[in-house]
């Protein structure tokens, strides 16, 4: 997954899948475009006014933590 945030054009990105592949924007509201590739699976996600939309700071620097798998 790669969180992408321009600040000049206030645009955020989320890629879901980094495989190479077609993909199809649908627009879902006024302010989102999914990105839909192959069987039908989102692969990314982008957010128009995404300042308006979101708290940037708590979003960015995204973190990410690895679920720890029990024997």
């Amino acid at each position: 997954m790669q969180i992408l945030y321009n600040a000049k054009t206030d645009l955020l990105y989320i890629r879901l899948d980094d495989r190479k592949q077609s993909v199809i924007n649908k627009r879902f509201s006024e302010d989102i475009v999914l990105d839909i590739g192959e069987g039908d699976r989102i692969v990314g996600i982008e957010i128009l006014d995404a300042s308006k939309r979101l708290n940037l700071e708590r979003l960015l620097p995204v973190k990410y933590e690895i679920p720890v798998e029990t024997a």
